[in-house]
This record gives C-alpha cells, sequence and structure tokens, in this order.
C-alpha cells in the first residue's frame, strides 16, 4: 500500500503523506477504515517508528484522518473537504501556469507538460 522512494527527494514522512493522501481521495481507503499501526507500518517499511508518526500527525492535522485514544488512526473520508482539497491543489497550479506564462513559457509549453504528467501518472 505505501512505497518509498529513496531516489525521491522529499522526506519520506511526505511520500507517506501524499501516499495516503491519494489512497484515501481516490476512495481506495474507506471512510473509518482502520490505518496500520504505527509500529506495524514502520517495522513493514523498515523504518523509525518516529517517521510513521509525523506523518500521521501531519495528516490528522490536514483533516485527512482522525485518532481515537488506544484504538488508532483511522480515515476520515468527508467529501466536502476532498472538494476543498482539490480545489487548493488546482489553485496552486493556477499560480505555477502564471508563474510560467509570466516567465516566457508558452501555452504550448503548458498544455504539453500536462499532457506528458497525465501520461506518466495514467501509464
Amino acid at each position: 500500500m505505501i512505497i518509498i522512494d529513496y531516489n525521491d527527494k522529499r522526506p519520506i514522512y511526505e511520500q507517506i503523506i501524499e501516499r495516503f493522501q491519494t489512497l484515501i481521495i481516490n476512495g481506495v481507503m474507506e471512510t473509518d477504515e482502520k490505518l496500520p499501526s504505527v509500529r506495524t507500518l514502520a517495522v513493514e517499511l523498515s523504518i523509525n517508528p518516529n517517521t510513521i508518526q509525523r506523518a500521521y500527525t501531519e495528516l490528522e492535522k490536514d483533516g485527512f484522518i482522525y485518532t481515537v485514544k488506544g484504538r488508532g488512526n483511522f480515515v476520515k473520508r468527508d467529501e466536502e473537504f476532498i472538494r476543498k482539497h482539490r480545489e487548493k491543489l488546482l489553485a496552486g497550479l493556477e499560480e505555477q501556469a502564471r508563474t510560467c506564462m509570466k516567465q516566457g513559457i508558452d501555452r504550448q509549453e503548458l498544455i504539453c507538460c500536462i499532457e506528458k504528467v497525465t501520461e506518466e501518472v495514467l501509464a
């Protein structure tokens, strides 16, 4: 379910956050589904439990999961939250596109870039 890319320059906890966000937003993980325990996931990925805890803390802070004391972490799937999260992502893309255009990248180059990313993700 979670795969770490050691060639990725981002910290491991950020990769874990992104993967869980993707699984939750795409409905792969159901509402109220229990996440693996910190210890279990740390052993499975052969990483420090503090890294998993940091990822879970950020996911909870961002509204993707909730914690029940003594029971663990669970998926919090709220359609309104997901809609707002997608809007936020698209706003970031719009801002990046504006920056690119202001710095001389033309419309066709932007379209080609988006098509390239789309092909890579769907492959």
